[in-house]
């Protein structure tokens, strides 16, 4: 049960302004392509061009001001965050997070200490309690359980409006396969199943990168409107699971996982249009430039932010704000890139207390990056099991002068999330939210190795 609290909200920084007048000259010379070929093409020199002027601009802004962001270098110049600190400091920089209702949350968590199967399951009662007339909206990276996709199919011939959209090629490519066969088959959801795949993005300077819809987003409109958003995807099957995809992306039916459930009508009916949107929406690749990408979406005590975005990564920039005399926890099942690690070591060195709890795999949290993690004074561990499962959440806790934040969502610490993914994250004030994951936060850290 929430109570209600006083609560406050770190105004929104804006990156500098970028001087967008440079003018880009691209010859394309006709090689007599297919009119589809033809619209990719330009499409994608727009979208490289549109990038390199970005760049370009954010570079020479830099070089003026000497205020270069290191985690964000592609697009993005850093504000000055101790000027803005002191000078805000005195009007209260927590001053748009202002006193609010409490709405209501659920916080499920799964993991090796608790029933197998939780999260899964909690997906599959709530399926069976939306009523004909209803709706459910999915969207989802792996999605492998097919007991939940005929309890959808269930779903769809009661009457139910039911749309799922699901990443095409997910790492494991054919992870999906029997799940897509048995939702796009005669018998399956017809208009109400989609499979996004996106193309490579080329990146100046860089090794081309593929973006993945990577959102977990669950929307149900009964008994209660509620959105479910966390860092669970349904990527088992069951007991009789194939073993090689289990130890190629971890059995996440008994691993760390955690999914919030979001009452607040305004976030939900947002988070239901968002699922809408990606689920009917033909122009994906620019989304970054679209409003609803880089506009945060206000409810009573917690804020929705989508990715990718061409402003700033909202959880990075909160951090910094925050800044010295901070205390920031961070439970990540992926850590992985130079500049973003550069972020993480620099935010340290401005004088907030981080710790880190990672996911065991290598791959994932590669051991070059919790060398330069320890090496800067971050207390690090990985949350390990004897059975290999996967320390799967994704969540921070945030503290400075008696006040809290709890940061979760679908994004990882990566280069790839960071730039690229379509991916959910969400900022709360709610301090028995907080509390819950910070019981969750000390579970898991008596876990590390």
């Amino acid at each position: 049960m929430i109570l209600p609290a006083e609560i406050s909200e770190v105004r929104s920084l804006r990156p500098a302004s970028s001087n967008f007048q440079a003018l880009i000259r691209t010859r394309i010379q006709p090689r007599r392509p297919s009119g589809y070929s033809t619209v990719v093409s330009c499409l994608l020199i727009l979208y490289v061009g549109t990038s390199f002027i970005l760049a370009q601009s954010s570079r020479r802004e830099a070089s003026r001001q000497k205020n270069y962001h290191p985690f964000l270098k592609f697009i993005v110049i850093k504000p000055d965050y101790d000027k803005i600190y002191k000078r805000t400091l005195g009007a209260n920089i927590f001053k748009s997070f202002m006193t609010r209702d409490i709405g209501n949350y659920e916080v499920h968590f799964g993991g090796p200490d608790l029933p197998a199967y939780r999260l899964r399951d909690l997906l599959a009662e709530r399926i069976a309690a939306v009523p004909p007339g209803g709706a459910i909206d999915w969207v989802t990276y792996y999605f492998r359980d097919r007991r939940l996709a005929e309890g959808l199919l269930r779903a769809h011939r009661q009457g139910i409006k039911v749309s799922v959209t699901l990443n095409r090629h997910p790492r494991t490519a054919h992870a999906n396969e029997d799940v897509v066969g048995m939702l796009s088959g005669p018998n399956g959801l017809g208009e109400g199943f989609r499979t996004v795949s996106l193309r490579k993005i080329p990146i100046p300077f860089r090794k081309a990168l593929k973006p993945h819809l990577h959102e977990k987003l669950y929307c149900f409109s009964h008994p209660r409107p509620i959105a479910f958003v966390g860092s669970f995807n349904p990527s088992g099957d069951g007991s009789e699971d194939d073993r090689a995809i289990l130890d190629e992306i971890g059995d996440h039916d008994r691993g760390h996982n955690v999914l919030v459930g979001l009452r607040d009508p305004r976030l939900v009916e947002k988070l239901t249009e968002h699922a809408r949107w990606i689920h009917r929406t033909k122009h994906i690749l620019f989304y970054r430039f679209s409003q609803i990408a880089n506009k945060a979406v206000k409810g009573k005590d917690t804020d929705i932010y989508f990715w990718p975005r061409i402003r700033p990564h909202p959880a990075m920039r909160f951090l910094f704000l925050l800044g010295a005399g901070a205390r920031i926890r961070i439970a990540a099942s992926h850590i992985k890139g130079a500049t973003i690690v550069k972020a993480l070591v620099r935010l340290a060195h401005s004088g907030a207390g981080v710790q880190i709890l990672a996911e065991p795999t290598v791959r994932r949290v590669p051991v070059r990056v919790e060398q330069m993690l320890t090496q800067a004074g971050i207390p690090f561990r990985r949350v390990t099991h004897p059975e290999g499962l996967p320390m799967h959440n994704k969540f921070v806790l945030a503290e400075k002068d008696g006040r809290r934040w709890v940061i979760f969502g679908s994004f990882n610490w990566t280069s790839q999330s960071y730039w690229l993914n379509h991916e959910i994250g969400a900022i709360s004030a709610d301090d028995q939210l907080f509390d819950v994951f910070a019981r969750r936060w000390e579970a898991l850290a008596i876990r590390g190795d």
